[in-house]
């Protein structure tokens, strides 16, 4: 039997949900920091689609399928920050340039609050107490 902190996953929900609304996640030269919107719409759309499944499971109270989805939130984060590293790092094929283009851009501290929520809606599903314990 499992148990659900509810407050735990809502502050999770909102932490990651305006995370990637306001948090700067790339910081671009002559354009300032950029959300993860304007790093790239497809990260934005997928993150928040795999967000609304977890608020699906939440509300329909199916603890497995949420902690399952909260675990893929977790997996999916992790690979988009890898991806974006690499993209920035390996953009145009060359050495050199790649090396300059991956000094100027910087990855910026977003990436740590989107993953902190993420990780306080899996936490927010745990082990309940069995009966006469």
């Amino acid at each position: 039997m499992r148990s659900l902190n509810k407050p735990l996953a809502l502050l999770g929900f909102f932490v990651v949900f305006i995370s990637t609304i306001f948090c700067p996640f790339l910081k671009v030269p002559l354009q300032a920091n950029w959300n993860l919107y304007q790093v790239d719409t497809a990260l934005f759309m997928i993150t928040n689609g795999i967000l609304g499944l977890c608020v699906l499971l939440f509300f329909m109270r199916k603890l497995s399928g949420f902690r399952i989805a909260a675990l893929a939130l977790i997996a999916w984060i992790i690979l988009s920050f890898i991806l974006v590293y690499f993209q920035i790092n390996n953009y145009v094929g060359f050495k050199f340039l790649d090396g300059l283009l991956s000094k100027t851009l910087n990855i910026k501290w977003g990436w740590a609050v989107l993953l902190a929520g993420a990780v306080m809606i899996l936490f927010s599903v745990g082990k309940g107490k069995k009966v006469g314990e």
